[in-house]
């Protein structure tokens, strides 16, 4: 449960709270300094606790009586389950392209901060902020994916 609170909470809390009241508040290159800061505290904690819920996850699942093998559709939990483990995926492709393409990208930007493209630093602050509301997308609509399973 404090794996889930963790992930929902930190991708909520940044895409709900931080990123606007830092759009509204600092200039450009600050607001990238703030992201990449709260970035390097989060994304351990963010990929353990995702981590953590996709070996429970997968422990719960095998040993649920509904459970019957890879790709069953058989059950209105079973399709539930699939449709949660394909966004999950999805999610993790999400969550890689933001952590080892997304993040080095603005860190290098940092690094030149005299030679900082005003256009590129507003694409990189676009994407940066798409990226984490599709996870935030993900997230409630895999916790919704869990609901309909559970109420199977």
């Amino acid at each position: 449960m404090l794996a889930t609170v963790t992930w929902v909470g930190s991708l909520a809390a940044i895409s709900i709270l931080v990123l606007p009241a830092a759009k509204q508040s600092l200039p450009s290159l600050e607001q990238l300094k703030l992201i990449k800061s709260i970035q390097q505290r989060l994304e351990p904690v963010a990929w353990f606790s995702l981590g953590i819920l996709v070996v429970t996850g997968l422990f719960q699942m095998s040993s649920n009586v509904h459970y019957d093998g890879f790709l069953s559709t058989s059950s209105q939990w079973s399709l539930a389950i699939l449709i949660k483990h394909f966004l999950v995926v999805v999610m993790i492709a999400t969550s890689a392209v933001h952590t080892w393409d997304m993040l080095p990208t603005i860190r290098r930007e940092l690094l030149r901060p005299e030679k900082i493209n005003v256009e590129r630093l507003a694409k990189l602050q676009k994407r940066e902020h798409l990226l984490l509301q599709v996870n935030l997308a993900l997230a409630v609509l895999i916790l919704a994916a869990t609901a309909a399973a559970r109420a199977s």
